[in-house]
Formats: C-alpha cells, structure tokens, sequence
C-alpha cells in the first residue's frame, strides 16, 4: 500500500521536458556549449529603479513582517492604474484584483477554488502546461480544444468550441484563452473577446485570460484585454505577469483580475496558503507598475532584435520560421525532411548535434505535436551561432541519414494530453 503513487501525482503525466534537460545537463557537465532556447526565462537585468525601491525597502524594519496574501494595498491600487492607464477598465482595488506569486500560482490556485472532480474545464492545445495541469491537479477533466492555423483560424476556434460544448458532461465550468499565447505566440483583436464573452454568457461558463504578454508585441499592435469587452467582469478574470514586462522573472510578482466572485475565491484559498510575497518585493513591484514605462519599451525593443535575428538567420539556415507578433517565443514547425521524427526526437537531436537546445512542441499538448518553442532568451550573436550550428545539423542529415534513429527502435512518443 505505501509503494502506491499517490492519487495527484498519478494523474500528472512523465515531466515531457525532462529528458532534453538531462541531455542539456550532460552535454554542459561534459563542458559543451550549449545554446539554450528552451526556458522562457528572460536574461535581461531588472531595471535600475525597481531594484532601488527594493534594496531601499528591505532597510526598513517593518518590512521584514508577514505581508498579505492578498497584496499590500499600495501596490493593489498600482495594479488598477495600470488596468485604467493600458486598457481604459475601471476596477475595484478592494474586489477585483488581487496579487498573486506570479502568473503560475495564481492560475493554479484559482483552478483549487473553483473547481470540484468531475468538472469539465475547456483548455486550448497546444498551451502552457499549468492551464491544463492546474486543473487536473485540482481533480477537474479536459477537454481539449484544438488550435487551427490558416485564414479562418477565429472561425474554426468557434466552431471546435462549440462542439466541444455541446459533447461535455457535466456542462463545461470554465474556458481557458491564452493571448498572446505562450507556446505558438498567436494573437487576437477585441472582436474575438466580444464573442467570446458572449458565448460564455450564453453557456454559464467562466473565462480565465492568461495576458502575461500584454507588453511583449512587436509592429505596433498593442494586445487587448478581455476585461474591455462590456459584461466580461460578469464572466472573466485575467491573469498578468510583471516577470517578462519588467524582466522580474525570479521576484515571482503577478495578478489577477475582474470578476469579484472568482477574485474572491482565490483570496479564500490563498489565505490558508500564504502570507503573499515579502513586502519589499510587493513595494517594487508598485513603482515598476507607477514608474517610467520606457524600461518595457527597452526590453520590447530587445526582444524584437532577437526575434528578427532568429527568423532571418534561420531561413539562412534552411529552417523557415514564422515571424512571432507577440511573446518572447517563436513557434517552429520542424524542418519537412525531419518532421517524421516527432519534436520529442527531432529536439533531442538538436541538442546533440547542433548544440541547440529547444522546447518540444508535444510538451504543450497532443496539438503541439510538429513544432519546437524557441525563447528569444539568447542576444543576436549567440542565436546566429545557433543558426550557422543548425545549418550544419541540417546539411549534414541531408547528406547522410547516419545520425538520424531508427524508427524501428524508437520508443513511444510521449504525450502530455
């Protein structure tokens, strides 16, 4: 009885990402050099301000207190300016918006208040792990909904919704939207958002909007929020994150905002969870929201250069990659005469012989399965490098089918539905 997994840990499937990890380890123990596009952990410094206001905070006595969990009111009040500032949406600092240790934690407890076993939830794939793994931990079922590419992408994403309503029993609790989306940086316009509130309205179900990309896009097209589609307060909740905004990755700072009911819920939870993030880190937080905004133009300039370095030295290099229009990821369907491989093993063979490391695309869901995510995380000179390493790797395949494995002995793929 005791040699038993344990029922959560059960129903979470092999970590996807954890064997190119371990052949990244090896490679760099084995001193390699190894140009590392997997994790989407910006590189940049925090700017100077913010770090200030901390370091500034920390040598006050009281700070070093219980916070709240809930967020330090100043700070509560920062985050709603930003909201009437961006996006033009009033909200409640006492009932609408709460802080949360990043994105990720936030999304994942909410999943907890909400949701009881049984329930159905309704996630995009491919998408972010912790939108469809948050709720199975908190005993809830998926249903999936695939994403289409193509000029009907809108229309085909309400139609596979619709369906994916009508098959779902119980009725779905909730929808979750990811835009701009974390793996295939896919964006959308406030038409889209209008009709899904509308939809959701009419079928009783919650939105969770994950807009931890709002200040990421590149070409001068700002991404909207759910929350200025009249009535989505009624329905919808969003989360952001100052990690990749203010690159405050570590300092594990986010929010959460709009319905007051699921606001409320997930200030319960937390309560018995957490006493919130330590003050000072909460104070630095409010002046990196209240302070100069040229910081984020800084680092939306930064990610651009490498976006357009990427693609352009890529198709150099024989491997085509569309051009993101938001994130700090591009989306990249694995060359043709290597698509057979699967990600899993083409990634792996990255690694090996190009010395590029990436995240493969079966590790955001079934739909995933064809592509690789690369995090703009590497300067221009390390990622042109990269690409004169794949062009090699993909000469050389095209030479040679001795590096390639054998199907016949692969493994199974892995899966992570």
């Amino acid at each position: 009885m005791m040699q038993e997994e344990f029922h959560r840990i059960r129903r979470l499937p092999p970590y996807v990402f954890e064997e190119v990890n371990r052949l990244k380890a090896q490679a760099r123990a084995a001193g390699e050099d190894i140009i590392d596009f997997g994790m989407g952990n910006p590189d940049m410094p925090t700017p100077s301000h913010i770090v200030e206001k901390l370091v500034e905070t920390v040598h006050r006595p009281r700070t070093n207190r219980y916070s709240s969990s809930r967020g330090i009111p100043g700070l509560r009040r920062a985050m709603t300016a930003y909201y009437r500032r961006r996006f033009g949406v009033l909200l409640d600092p006492e009932t609408e918006v709460i802080a949360t240790l990043g994105s990720k934690e936030g999304f994942a407890n909410l999943a907890q208040a909400i949701t009881t076993p049984g329930d159905v939830v309704i996630v995009p794939s491919p998408s972010y792990p912790i939108h469809a793994y948050g709720f199975i931990i908190a005993g809830a079922a998926i249903r999936q909904l695939p994403l289409t590419d193509g000029p009907q992408e809108t229309e085909g994403f309400f139609h596979a919704l619709e369906r994916a309503v009508h098959h779902c029993v119980p009725p779905p609790t909730a929808l979750v939207l990811n835009y701009p989306s974390n793996p295939t940086a896919k964006v959308v316009d406030l038409e889209f958002y209008k009709d899904v509130v509308k939809f959701a309205t009419r079928h009783n179900m919650f939105v969770l909007s994950d807009l931890a990309y709002a200040e990421i896009y590149f070409d001068n097209n700002p991404p909207p929020s759910i929350l200025q589609v009249p009535g989505a307060k009624e329905i919808a909740v969003e989360f952001q994150s100052l990690s990749k905004t203010y690159a405050m990755p570590g300092w594990r700072m986010g929010f959460a905002a709009g319905n007051a009911r699921l606001i409320g819920a997930l200030a319960r939870i937390k309560s018995y969870l957490d006493y919130g993030a330590f003050t000072p880190i909460q104070v630095a937080a409010s002046a990196a929201l209240n302070g100069p905004q040229d910081c984020v133009d800084e680092i939306r300039q930064i990610y651009k250069v490498r976006r357009d370095a990427l693609v352009s030295s890529m198709a150099r290099a024989g491997w085509d990659i569309p051009s993101p229009p938001a994130t700090m990821f591009a989306w990249a369907p694995i060359p043709p005469s290597l698509k057979h491989l699967g990600s899993m093993e083409f990634s792996k063979l990255l690694l090996q012989h190009a010395k590029v490391a990436v995240s493969p695309g079966i590790g955001f869901g079934e739909y995933g399965e064809g592509y690789v995510r690369i995090g703009l995380v590497e300067n221009e000179q390390r990622t042109r490098q990269a690409a004169r390493n794949v062009r090699r790797f993909l000469s050389s395949v095209e030479g040679s089918n001795s590096i390639l494995p054998d199907e016949s002995s692969a493994g199974p793929k892995v899966v992570a539905s």
